[in-house]
């Protein structure tokens, strides 16, 4: 049988770093199979419904290279992929009535009052667990109110006693008493599905083999299951993920600032990274190994490795494995996109495709570069002590001593490429017998006056050119001269 996976979001927002990691697993568990890889739109919810969540859908699933085999624009034969159109072609109403038919549902006139006087408090929240009263009216009694025209649902009528037993890949088998089963709503009175029952109504019809989705909806499984055995159909496979906490093991919401895709491209973090890392907060590839591109992860997917713990949302290691992803970017694509971040900071005539290879190794994210090469732009206020350098043996004294011998030398220089001023100082080097870092050290301060800085003293100097390298080492001197 031919795997069929769906990703089923809400219009609601932006894509949480959970719904993402769905979208992933249930892309890899079907593309590791051959099999087909479905997006379906669940916006039955309509007080939830956000103007434009649904371009934003398309848009980051193809910016992660998650591409679907059918869906809205891509109809499969299982259309329509959109439930708020299932609703209106009568789908979810015709499956709830034969529900009804076969006792496995019925019709609820309860009002919101009555309900409101079933409410009880568990664990500081109120819970309302229905009393099947509705249960015990005639099909004649029926047949009355519906022709009145009162309002109604349609619920699960699930058994009070014995246990209902379902099986996750993840969990293993999940027992539950019966009598916590709630007769969940399958219809509403504005005659839309819940998201239960539409989901199952539609995995079914749409042929989905492998559920994946989070944990929360474990709790929901048992009532899933029945509604597939009161129809006679065949249960999928059910893959529930671990939640993805914050550092703190607190549940990743919006106020944390990584919640969302969108959040982390904003925050200057590369798709394949944050594609790569999500990969990993659940599932551990065999092997050391922890750089693989989508293509890399469809091979190695195995969802028999996932977890059942919660997996930590680390954003030291994002930003540890977007920096790997840097080093490794194509020049030319690194420097189109730190165009932007050099352009706001710096605001001369500079030489920013050099500048950005400069940095290329050092940053992590894209907001990095400002904080790395701002000193181009202005030298920086700093203390003489930044010349004091053990390892370099080098003292304010030594390092006035080293740029007055130097100044000379490099305002008689023409050349002030890389390699022409390296060449003539490595020439001031040998003849005075000192080591390399002796010299450079307090000349890279002098034309920084930073102690770490992207590049060595002579790529800064042929950046900054040779009025304006020597300029600052005339001014590091004169600070040199008064301390």
């Amino acid at each position: 049988m031919k795997v069929r996976t769906r990703y089923a979001p809400s219009p609601t927002g932006r894509m949480h770093v959970g719904n993402l990691r769905t979208a992933l697993y249930a892309y890899l568990i079907a593309k590791h199979e051959g099999g087909d890889f479905l997006l379906r739109i669940e916006d039955t919810d309509q007080e939830r419904f956000v103007e434009g969540a649904t371009e934003i859908i398309y848009h980051t699933l193809a910016e992660t290279g998650l591409v679907h085999d059918e869906g809205p624009d891509k109809d499969g034969g299982c259309g329509p992929y959109v439930q708020s159109e299932r609703q209106k072609a009568g789908i979810y109403l015709e499956y709830a009535k034969q529900l009804v038919e076969k006792g496995e549902a019925y019709y609820c006139f309860c009002t919101q009052e009555r309900l409101e006087t079933l409410k009880h408090e568990v664990n500081g929240e109120m819970i309302m667990n229905y009393d099947k009263h509705c249960l015990s009216l005639s099909r004649e009694e029926v047949e009355e109110k519906l022709r009145a025209g009162l309002p109604y649902v349609i619920r699960q009528n699930n058994p009070t006693e014995g246990t209902t037993t379902f099986h996750d890949e993840i969990y293993g088998d999940i027992t539950v008493d019966n009598g916590e089963l709630d007769d969940m709503v399958l219809i509403k009175s504005d005659g839309y599905p819940t998201y239960n029952f539409a989901n199952v109504v539609d995995d079914h019809l749409m042929g989905i083999t492998h559920v994946v989705r989070g944990n929360e909806y474990l709790s929901s499984s048992p009532k899933y299951n029945r509604l597939y055995e009161a129809f006679g159909w065949e249960v999928p496979v059910y893959v529930h993920c671990p939640l993805i906490t914050n550092e703190e093991h607190q549940k990743l919401s919006k106020r944390s600032g990584h919640s969302s895709y969108e959040d982390l491209i904003e925050q200057g973090f590369l798709t394949e990274a944050v594609v790569n890392y999500v990969a990993l907060l659940g599932w551990s590839p065999e092997g050391t190994n922890e750089i693989f591109s989508l293509e890399e992860m469809v091979k190695a997917f195995d969802y028999r490795r996932m977890s059942k713990s919660p997996a930590v949302f680390d954003m030291t290691k994002l930003r540890w494995m977007n920096g790997e992803y840097m080093k490794a970017m194509d020049p030319e694509r690194f420097y189109e996109m730190a165009l932007p971040y050099l352009k706001g900071a710096l605001h001369k005539d500079l030489d920013f495709r050099k500048i950005a290879g400069m940095v290329k190794t050092r940053i992590e994210v894209f907001p990095d570069i400002p904080g790395h090469v701002d000193f181009f732009e202005e030298m920086p206020e700093y203390d003489v002590s930044m010349y004091q350098h053990k390892k370099m043996k080098s003292t304010p004294e030594t390092s006035l001593e080293v740029l007055t011998e130097v100044l000379p030398i490099l305002e008689n220089q023409e050349d002030y490429s890389n390699d022409g001023l390296y060449q003539a100082l490595m020439a001031y080097v040998s003849e005075k017998g000192y080591k390399t870092g002796f010299v450079m050290w307090p000349i890279r301060t002098a034309v920084s006056g930073k102690q770490m800085t992207p590049a060595g003293a002579t790529e800064i100097m042929e950046v900054l050119g040779k009025e304006e390298s020597l300029k600052r080492i005339r001014a590091g001197i004169l600070k040199l001269q008064g301390c």
